[in-house]
């Protein structure tokens, strides 16, 4: 990422161009699956580069994580809602998303949850579960659009089916129809909890 001599430098644009460059890698990866000098090297830029911009290796993979909490949750949000109104259809635009993404041959999972469940400690344990709470939060809305008598608790249930069909996708031979066993699952939870 050498800047030709001459050109002015524009802080944003590299910080942007490392994070887009640095999130497959670090997917693929893992955190631990590269070493500072070898992601430098891939990345194309220096180590000073990586700490100006992030203040350390940790400060780039936190950046990452943000930007692709922030990502995830945004297309789920717009998946459900270009479904419309309707609540079972919004659950089923959901899970049909997931179901494109678990076909993905680049597929490894939940980038967020695999990050805290390498690193069991902070930054990445409190990104996940702010990234976690954002999808409750997402699920939690359509409980309440659908009239549950508890719809914290069923924001919580279908959070429980939507992780668990990302583990299972990723770690089981069911690939892109975990997602479809999923929802099922999550139209049974909100059918069973919208007549109540």
């Amino acid at each position: 990422m050498p800047v030709p001599k001459g050109t002015p430098l524009d802080p944003a644009r590299t910080r942007k161009t490392v994070l887009a460059s640095a999130t497959p890698l670090l997917y693929a990866r893992g955190l631990d699956g590269i070493g500072i000098a070898e992601l430098c090297a891939t990345l194309g830029i220096s180590k000073e580069t990586l700490y100006r911009h992030f203040g350390s290796r940790t400060g780039l993979v936190q950046a990452v994580l943000d930007a692709r909490s922030d990502r995830v949750v945004d297309w789920l949000g717009a998946a459900v809602a270009a479904a419309g109104e309707d609540p079972a259809d919004r659950i089923a635009a959901l899970f049909d998303a997931l179901r494109t993404w678990y076909a993905s041959p680049a597929f490894r999972g939940c980038a967020i949850v695999n990050a805290a469940t390498q690193h069991h400690e902070d930054p990445a344990r409190a990104i996940a579960a702010r990234h976690l709470g954002r999808c409750r939060d997402l699920l939690t809305g359509i409980a309440e659009q659908a009239g549950a008598a508890d719809p914290a608790a069923l924001g919580r249930q279908l959070l429980i089916v939507l992780e668990g069909a990302t583990v299972v996708a990723d770690h089981h031979s069911t690939g892109p129809e975990a997602a479809d066993d999923a929802k099922a699952a999550a139209l049974a939870l909100l059918a069973h909890a919208s007549r109540k």
